[in-house]
């Protein structure tokens, strides 16, 4: 791996998952993210809803017209939970007063299919029903995740789109996961040994998800399996150079190009899977986060 020098620097020191399989899944598990303890400046607030949701905005006086981020975690689909990466979104909450709603979808194995994707869905028309109790501007509710989150977040924004009922008015896809084919060449390159998302734990990933049924996947599973990517709101996709999800991440900013819509696609070289999010100081990482950043304040209709 050609990784940013800094990246490898700082990678080195961490011991790197040798596998994933139902054995190491079974030992990550129970550390994922903890209970998130919001600083003072946030309100946090638990829904169980159709799913549970934690809600967190400005602390103060209740927000109106706020922008909202609609977060989706990462972990391939099997590990994680509404906290992860929350620090991500929690950047968007402080720089523009967006509230922000975190979803806990069901994982697979146990949740098979369409089901984490349903999940999401049902947070998304919750969002959207209860817009005014929320302060939220139902125009500027932007669908963001990271990981298998950048995936399921294409594949809400897609069913959204489909079924004519929540508006988006913008989709941010951090190294997406966004087909189950597995068969691009960057999913060739990063094959073998110990990594931060390799191969290997991508197709245990899938199969997790899918079972042995490969034919006739819903493409708001797999959003690459998609015919039709007009119509969507405009997508910010970013990837590393040096991840299984690089070139799958490529195709579908170039698809929406050639379908007449608008994606700002930036493939961080040197970067790995998740870099940014696992080392947000370093620069690269800097760099990723500052530009997301400044894309989402376009879309919102502020500076930043």
């Amino acid at each position: 791996m050609a990784l940013d020098p800094e990246l490898k620097a700082r990678l080195a020191d961490m011991p790197l998952m040798p596998r994933l399989d139902a054995g190491t899944l079974a030992q990550i598990r129970p550390f994922a993210a903890p209970e998130f303890v919001a600083a003072p400046t946030v309100d946090q607030r638990e829904i169980t809803g159709p799913v549970p949701l934690t809600i967190l905005r400005p602390a103060g006086p209740a927000p109106v017209n706020a922008p909202c981020v609609y977060w989706i975690h990462g972990g391939g689909m099997v590990m994680g939970n509404r906290y992860s990466q929350i620090d991500i979104p929690l950047e968007w909450l402080t720089e523009f007063g967006a509230v922000v709603v975190s979803v806990d979808y069901r994982l697979a194995p146990e949740t098979q299919g369409t089901g984490p994707v349903d999940d999401c869905y049902a947070g998304l028309l919750w969002i959207a029903e209860h817009a005014a109790e929320l302060g939220i501007d139902p125009g500027r509710v932007v669908v963001a995740g990271a990981s298998a989150g950048g995936g399921l977040a294409a594949g809400v924004t897609l069913m959204a789109r489909d079924r004519g009922t929540v508006p988006i008015a913008a989709q941010v896809l951090i190294g997406p996961m966004l087909d189950h084919r597995n068969r691009t060449p960057s999913s060739r390159q990063f094959s073998g040994g110990p990594g931060v998302w390799t191969r290997e734990m991508n197709e245990f990933a899938w199969r997790c998800l899918l079972g042995d049924v490969r034919s006739e996947v819903s493409p708001y599973v797999s959003p690459a399996l998609a015919a039709d990517l007009s119509d969507l709101p405009p997508a910010y996709i970013d990837a590393g150079s040096e991840e299984v999800f690089r070139d799958e991440d490529v195709d579908y900013a170039s698809r929406i190009w050639a379908a007449g819509g608008s994606a700002d696609l930036h493939v961080w070289n040197g970067g790995f899977h998740g870099f940014d999010a696992l080392f947000p100081t370093a620069a690269l990482s800097v760099a990723a986060r500052l530009t997301r950043t400044r894309w989402l304040a376009r879309q919102l209709g502020g500076a930043c």
